[in-house]
């Protein structure tokens, strides 16, 4: 199988971009997999709509670390004619785009009003999602930074920021129902294919906002190219905070007008989730690069080693879980019942869950890192 553009492959040369994408992945299964989505602490759950807490940085982070590992990457890709770039980029995203599909279709089945097991209907199901849209913000990062370089990341991510903005100020409002991400994807999605979480037809993920997601990779990348230029270093740290900075205070700024949102990736969210990422990379780097402090580490990389393979097992465990019956509930259910919920308050317990199961994917996850069992795609 080929390689997912995740991994730096530097090894302790570049360790903190490892421990920043394992860090990811292990929070990401933990704002994932909560005992009960209606017991959560504020900062576990996604703002409602306009605003921004620690779990809207997750997806945006895992974009900006392919992105940074993508700094690595593009070399070989560069040396490179068209035809094979776009056949080793274009395989990557298909594939990609593919799992994230059938993660949406997983379990398969459903049942009907009668009890009776009945085959999903693939034509309905949701088209796009969290690997969909990691897939299309490579790809397309991947073509602008092909052919345009770092200059072109530079013009495109201005370009982008700005041209969403006028397009989602023309042609609806910052509403959920109103906004002109909702209106497009009903045109070239259809509603049936559309995420219903929100109790209407809306997609987080939609085509529209995938613009702006794909700046935050290209963020991630230009911080990587800067980084290799200047080293792992003590000036490099300050410049990566202080820009992380800036771009907070600009986000902050923007959002007077243009509101902070993840659900429609708007421009300063992307400036907001971008400056934390520089800024938390910054710490990294200072405490693992420059003081070579690396002790405590290895529990994140267990996670970025095969980051890929532990989101998707995350998902699939836990809803096979919640497939077995037991009683008059389900496995997950009991387990949840029976050593949390019967002794927790209901948002302590649901917490706890959460931990235990990113603990459970873990031991996994180790148990391929000292097999050497790496899944790649």
């Amino acid at each position: 199988m080929t390689q997912i553009p995740i991994r730096s492959g530097l090894g302790n040369r570049y360790l903190a971009l490892d421990v920043l994408r394992g860090m990811t992945i292990a929070f990401m299964i933990i704002v994932n997999t909560p005992g009960s989505w209606a017991n959560l602490y504020a900062p576990l759950a996604h703002a409602h709509w306009h605003g921004f807490t620690p779990t809207d940085l997750v997806f945006p982070t895992f974009l900006f670390v392919v992105g940074n590992a993508m700094s690595f990457a593009m070399k070989k890709l560069n040396e490179m004619e068209s035809s094979q770039f776009f056949k080793k980029v274009g395989k990557r995203t298909l594939l990609i785009f593919l799992i994230g599909w059938l993660l949406n279709a997983f379990p398969f089945f459903d049942y009907n009003e009668a009890g009776e097991m009945v085959f999903k209907n693939l034509a309905e199901v949701r088209l796009l999602g969290v690997l969909q849209r990691i897939a299309l913000a490579y790809f397309f990062a991947a073509l602008i930074l092909y052919y345009g370089k770092e200059k072109g990341g530079w013009i495109f991510s201005g370009i982008a920021l700005l041209g969403y903005w006028a397009i989602m100020a023309l042609f609806g409002d910052y509403t959920l129902e109103g906004n002109a991400a909702i209106k497009l994807d009903k045109i070239l999605i259809g509603e049936s294919r559309m995420y219903m979480g929100e109790g209407l037809p809306f997609d987080p993920e939609g085509i529209l906002s995938t613009l702006t997601s794909i700046v935050n990779v290209i963020g991630g990348y230009l911080a990587g190219k800067y980084i290799q230029k200047k080293g792992n270093t003590a000036q490099t740290v300050r410049m990566l905070l202080v820009t992380g900075v800036v771009l907070i205070a600009g986000s902050y700024l923007w959002d007077v007008v243009f509101p902070i949102n993840k659900k429609i990736w708007t421009s300063p969210y992307v400036l907001l989730t971008v400056g934390w990422d520089l800024i938390i990379l910054s710490v990294l780097i200072f405490f693992i690069e420059v003081k070579d402090f690396k002790g405590w580490t290895y529990f994140f990389q267990v996670f970025g080693r095969n980051p890929l393979m532990l989101y998707i097992l995350s998902g699939v465990v836990v809803e096979t879980l919640s497939l077995i019956p037991m009683g008059d509930t389900n496995l997950k259910g009991a387990i949840y019942a029976t050593l949390y919920t019967s002794w927790l308050g209901p948002k302590l317990a649901s917490f706890l869950f959460a931990i235990s199961y990113m603990l459970v994917i873990w031991l996994i996850g180790l148990w391929m890192d000292k097999k050497k069992i790496y899944v790649k795609v």
